[in-house]
């Protein structure tokens, strides 16, 4: 059952973006809804999930050292040869014994595990979120990347319709003599490399459409313009602090030093005293088989009973104890060492994504620009091919850098959205509770922890496993066509990009 709890939308920029995410109209293929249907139903999350959920049965397991044991055993015993020097030797017997132990000191041994187990529950939590983080991150980048390349398909598309409306002008300017058979050749040429190009084009749409399902679990259709990005920083700098206060990855590396600290400690317990309180009965009988032919002489059945105080005293191991805390004490220096390189690795990938959004917004500027240039160029060189001042070779380029201008322009909208969003992810702002997902309830991964903390019966156990997430098998394989409707989204989603990565 899956867990429950709502989200709940924080203040600032996370509130804004959630605010955006949700509002309005619910639509099939959104960015809110493929976010939402990554999160219900991508398997690498599911796993993360359940592999918490292991991470949380580690805190029973340490406590379980130091709660009360309870043992009994039962035997029947036949005593197929007996001596021959006795004959009261018994025949058969059943033997049944009860113990129970109370551990009461055991140099701090248990109380350490138990906190490395519960701050590694901390960690864990904040694995999860980077997980959820990081495959949000790669949602965003398969959505835009099919916006992008249907973009792409439908510009190509266009430019084969022009190239070949071209070459009908060409060849019919030819037959009248108004131009050369080496005018015709070129029209033909690039009409050639034209269906090239829209035939790459569309093979990467396709390849785009199959990473979208394998991460969203359906195929998308009619994608719709994402949100603009709220909160961006101001500088790396403030970036940067975000990030080490919020960065799920470095939270986690910082719990799990702390988890090795009290690795060491529990590991120096082992030569201490440990002492424990005990008790047990026993109970024999022997079926009157005792004492042979005088057995009613004899006592059948006994009943024992012993309660005490056991004190285990180390004297010498062997040097096994200096050597289990030197090897907790190494792999906590390691620790503490991950967990710099884990600070460094983010403000690296925080300064480097914001160099890349900043970078791709500069680039839209200028690829606008020479969209605009582009475009008048054509015109101009068209209109003075009319009078004979230009080549019908002219024209080609003239198109063929328009479409180049145009093709820079998509992608660098694209690529300012996807650094955009990741370099959120690498503040820590793009988790599943900042960006307040509907469609059911977000996972809790309290609400395990609780349930199981405190569980000391032996046997409860849960459900047997099954899959959660969902299977892609049945999705029809996916090609680079684009009908108008896709056409007229992407043209709409290429708009609202600029503004959005601005």
């Amino acid at each position: 059952m899956r867990p429950e709890g709502r989200a709940i939308l924080l203040g600032g920029p996370a509130a804004l973006f959630a605010a955006m995410l949700v509002g309005g109209p619910l639509r099939a293929d959104d960015l809110r809804d493929a976010l939402a249907s990554a999160y219900q139903t991508n398997p690498t999350l599911e796993a993360a999930r359940a592999n918490q959920r292991a991470v949380d049965a580690a805190v029973p397991i340490a406590r379980a050292a130091g709660l009360p044991s309870l043992g009994s055993t039962a035997s029947y015993t036949e005593y197929v040869k007996r001596s021959t020097e006795d004959s009261t030797a018994p025949t058969r017997s059943v033997d049944l014994s009860a113990s129970l132990s109370v551990p009461v000191y055991s140099g701090g041994a248990v109380k350490n595990s138990v906190r490395a187990a519960e701050t590694r529950v901390v960690a864990g939590r904040a694995d999860l979120r980077g997980t959820e983080s990081g495959i949000f991150s790669q949602v965003v980048a398969a959505y835009l990347d099919v916006i992008r390349d249907q973009a792409i398909v439908g510009l190509n598309r266009n430019n084969v319709e022009v190239l070949d409306v071209n070459l009908t002008a060409t060849r019919d300017r030819f037959e009248i003599g108004d131009l050369t058979r080496t005018d015709v050749a070129q029209s033909q040429a690039r009409l050639a490399q034209a269906r090239s190009d829209l035939r790459t084009a569309e093979a990467t749409l396709a390849g785009s459409r199959e990473n979208y399902i394998s991460l969203v679990g359906k195929v998308p259709a009619d994608l719709q313009p994402p949100p603009p990005l709220p909160g961006m920083p101001a500088s790396p700098e403030e970036a940067v602090s975000v990030a080490l206060e919020s960065n799920p990855d470095l939270i986690a590396a910082h719990e799990r030093s702390k988890a090795a600290g009290f690795d060491s400690s529990a590991a120096g317990a082992g030569r201490l005293p440990k002492v424990s309180v005990f008790s047990g009965a026993a109970y024999s009988d022997y079926l009157d088989t005792l004492g042979g032919s005088a057995a009613p002489l004899f006592q059948q059945r006994s009943t024992t009973a012993q309660a005490g105080v056991r004190a285990t005293i180390p004297l010498f191991q062997g040097g096994l104890p200096a050597a289990q805390q030197r090897q907790a004490q190494a792999r906590e220096g390691a620790t503490l060492e991950q967990e710099i390189g884990a600070e460094r690795a983010v403000i690296a990938t925080v300064r480097t994504y914001y160099q890349q959004w900043k970078a791709a917004n500069d680039v839209i500027t200028s690829s606008q620009s020479a969209v605009d240039a582009a475009s008048l160029s054509l015109e101009g060189v068209r209109a003075e091919n009319s009078v004979g001042n230009r080549t019908i070779l002219d024209i080609l380029n003239a198109e063929q850098e328009l479409l180049n201008a145009q093709v820079v322009l998509v992608r660098a909208r694209r690529n300012a959205y996807v650094a955009g969003f990741s370099l959120l992810a690498a503040m820590g702002k793009a988790q599943a509770r900042d960006l307040g997902l509907e469609g059911g309830m977000l996972y809790d991964p309290e609400i395990n922890y609780r349930r199981v903390r405190s569980d000391i019966f032996d046997w409860s156990r849960d459900p047997a496993p099954v899959a959660r997430s969902t299977r892609t098998v049945d999705t029809p394989a996916q090609d680079g066509s684009i009908s108008a409707k896709d056409a007229a989204a992407s043209g709409a989603s290429i708009q609202a990009q600029n503004k959005a990565g601005n």
